[in-house]
């Protein structure tokens, strides 16, 4: 085997991981060895005779790690992208080493006497502010990850969190697999009535790739509700197709999501906390239970009263067909059809207007030249991790290079559901890099040659994925620890939220949306109406969103020692007890497929979306009423909160843009729940 290019920095421009010489042989061996190494550099900090200073320890600690830094960053990502047997294989065997990792460290005496010794008399050490909140949040974390606790407790803590991490994995891949399993294959166009020529086309090729020649596949995406929904005619087709979304991983993931609820509140308990939920925000931006519970609870009730209101409209529709009672694979059909009906609004007939490269470079990018000054170059010559992947070079309004960005945008069998953003490079003047970021999206490949046509709303993921994007470009701070989006998980989507606004200001929509065949624009009027259409639908969107964040708070406060015997009953049980229980309307999220909460980071936080959108609905505002211009108001908010991570506090990020602490009036006239 060739040299492991992990084992030294990438020479490719902002150190891009040379991705032409990565196997995935070289993922094991450069695990093990960034591992080893990276204890001999805490090692050396511990053995250290000299009295800790800041340098000696913490500027050590950030230092530490590199080569478990590069593998970490480029198999992290080729798991979800493009995953195979071995990297399965490899996922499942590292998953408990690092969590072994993270505990050697964190619970380390040594290390953490020394981190101590300088908290005590940090008062003394003439830190600059972010020097001193380095000190301060390395601190909170080792107190977090256990370092207080005695010889016993420190040894569950590793057992428990070595299985959680085993857990973790084994709970994604069994996602991975059901959701590649419950495609649903037809024989027919027939069935496949009411999708415009395009997706069946699409359909089709999907069934070619996969080995289903002379069929059609409708993939699944990883939410409950699946898009085709809104326009198969054949009721039949939408209610397999839900349904095979809906059972996905029931069997395997149920007993799972059990025994992580359980193991987290028994971690929780060791770590002097009620619950596992109250051991999360108590890190948050939120800061206590009562203040998330607080939330949720004033919102179900006008959500469902809303999302009633829509049923009833619906119904009659329904009725109008001779659908007796209106069912849960019903409601985004004729939700379309009101939608069409009361508003003249055809979301089929908005794709052409939306093209894949002109939304990206006359939308995203353009809305970035307005608001920051930006300017993108592709760069064919730089090979990313995957065919389908493309690299931007990413410049200043003065032609300074900022970094670069990956765009992957379609699905493919290999990588998981969802959008997301990650960065393979993170920003750091400790380390002297500028940022590599990247954006996944699952648009299905439409056949060779013809246009990638997005829904309206895969456009606005495409604009949400990218405020992330530039959350963690615009990343300006000096320690590895706060770059980009390493901030509170109720506050990271705040920044991806506000970006949504560009696709509908008059002056980006107008650059982006024309017909890709004739170039005309997007008929006058109609942006409005699909807007007072949305408000329509917000009854059905909030009450998904909620009854999947209920289920996660639910599994998460539940108290050390409590047993729950059967996942869907506990579903069931919650949504009913919480008063959002609309049968009609699925949680955007069952159990068994919530990787946020089970395998993805966001345990006892998918609340954080609700929470982060108080602040955008009110950045948003701040935006049109501030009486800067665009770019004047787009460097306030890249200077004072983007560009920060997490190296100040972010609420302090926040107040520094708009002024005072948000309020959640504009949130609430947003979602009609005023």
């Amino acid at each position: 085997m060739t040299e492991n290019p992990f084992f030294k920095p990438s020479t490719l421009v902002f150190e891009l991981p040379p991705f032409a010489e990565i196997r995935e042989e070289h993922y094991l061996p450069a695990y093990e060895r960034g591992m080893a190494e990276q204890l001999a550099e805490i090692a050396a900090i511990t053995a250290d005779p000299q009295p800790p200073t800041f340098a000696n320890t913490l500027v050590a600690l950030e230092r530490s790690g590199e080569v478990l830094r590069r593998v970490e960053a480029v198999f992290r990502n080729q798991v979800s992208v493009d995953t195979s047997d071995l990297v399965d294989e490899v996922d499942a065997k590292v998953s408990p080493l690092l969590a072994a990792h993270h505990d050697a460290i964190h619970l380390d005496r040594a290390l953490f006497a020394r981190i101590e010794d300088l908290y005590g008399r940090r008062a003394g050490l003439g830190l600059d502010p972010e020097s001193l909140r380095l000190l301060e949040r390395r601190h909170t974390a080792f107190v977090r990850s256990g370092a207080r606790l005695g010889a016993a407790e420190q040894e569950r803590l590793r057992e428990l969190n070595a299985e959680l991490a085993a857990l973790a994995t084994t709970f994604q891949q069994n996602v991975n697999a059901a959701t590649k399993a419950a495609a649903l294959v037809l024989d027919s166009a027939d069935e496949l009535d009411g999708l415009s020529a395009d997706a069946v086309a699409a359909a089709a090729e999907n069934a070619r790739v996969l080995g289903h020649d002379g069929t059609y596949v409708l993939s699944l995406r990883s939410t409950s509700s699946q898009p085709e929904l809104a326009l198969l005619t054949d009721r039949s087709v939408r209610e397999r197709l839900l349904a095979a979304s809906l059972g996905r991983a029931a069997d395997a993931n149920g007993p799972i999501a059990i025994r992580m609820a359980a193991l987290r509140a028994e971690r929780a308990g060791l770590l002097g906390h009620p619950t596992h939920a109250a051991y999360v925000v108590a890190d948050e931006t939120a800061g206590s239970v009562e203040a998330v519970t607080g939330l949720l609870s004033r919102l179900v009730e006008p959500a469902v009263a809303i999302a009633r209101r829509e049923a009833a409209e619906l119904a009659q529709a329904a009725a109008a067909d001779g659908i007796e009672e209106l069912a849960a694979h019903d409601w985004a059909y004729y939700s379309e059809k009101v939608r069409k009906a009361s508003y003249e609004v055809d979301a089929a007939a908005l794709r052409p207007y939306f093209e894949l490269e002109r939304v990206l470079h006359d939308g995203v990018f353009f809305a970035a030249g307005l608001a920051y000054g930006l300017s993108f170059t592709e760069r064919p010559d730089l090979t990313a991790y995957h065919p389908d992947a493309r690299v931007f070079e990413v410049a200043e309004e003065d032609g300074t290079p900022l970094g670069l960005f990956v765009g992957d945008f379609h699905a493919r069998a290999s990588k998981r559901g969802g959008a997301w953003m990650d960065e393979l490079v993170s920003q750091s003047e400790l380390t002297g890099r500028r940022a590599v970021v990247m954006n996944n999206l699952n648009v299905p490949k439409p056949a060779p040659g013809e246009p990638v046509l997005l829904t309206w709303d895969e456009v606005r993921i495409l604009f949400h994925e990218f405020g992330h994007a530039l959350h963690g470009l615009f990343s300006d701070v000096r320690y590895p620890l706060f770059a980009g989006t390493a901030v509170p998980r109720d506050f990271v989507e705040f920044p991806s939220q506000v970006n949504e606004m560009w696709m509908v200001r008059p002056e980006v929509l107008a650059n982006y949306a024309r017909h890709h065949v004739t170039g005309e624009p997007l008929p006058a009027g109609l942006v409005e109406r699909m807007e007072a259409a949305e408000g329509f639908g917000q009854g059905f969107r909030t009450v998904e969103y909620l009854a999947a964040t209920l289920l996660d708070w639910a599994w998460h406060t539940l108290p050390r020692g409590r047993e729950v015997a059967d996942a869907a009953e506990f579903e069931a049980r919650v949504l009913e007890e919480a008063g959002i229980a609309v049968p009609a309307i699925p949680p955007r999220y069952r159990s068994a497929y919530f990787q946020h909460v089970f395998s993805g980071g966001y345990s006892a936080g998918y609340y954080a979306y609700i929470w982060s959108e108080v602040l955008d609905a009110d950045t948003v505002r701040w935006f049109g009423e501030n009486g800067r211009s665009v770019r004047e108001s787009g460097e306030v908010f890249r200077r004072e909160l983007l560009s920060r991570g997490f190296s100040r506090d972010p609420l302090e990020s926040f107040r520094a843009v708009v002024g005072r602490a948000p309020e959640t009036g504009p949130l609430l006239a947003r979602r009609g729940l005023a």
